[in-house]
């Protein structure tokens, strides 16, 4: 699948995934979700789109659902 609004550079957060254009990562964003963040104040506090923020959350389900399983 792609995630235009993401991107992965390894001269930008050591190539970690991140919002397009920022040096905001999909890492950091879902921290902000799982701390208890709604979209609407991730979006307002680091200036971006609320698509921008949604995309980070599904490029990251998108990773882990392609992600091997490894059997107990």
């Amino acid at each position: 699948m792609e995630h235009p609004r993401i991107s992965r550079d390894p001269k930008i957060m050591v190539g970690k995934p991140c919002i397009k254009g920022t040096r905001i990562t999909v890492e950091h964003v879902l921290r902000e979700v799982a701390g208890g963040s709604s979209i609407e104040l991730i979006a307002n506090e680091y200036l971006l789109d609320r698509d921008d923020v949604v995309a980070a959350i599904v490029y990251a389900s998108d990773f882990i659902r392609h992600e091997s399983l490894i059997a107990a």
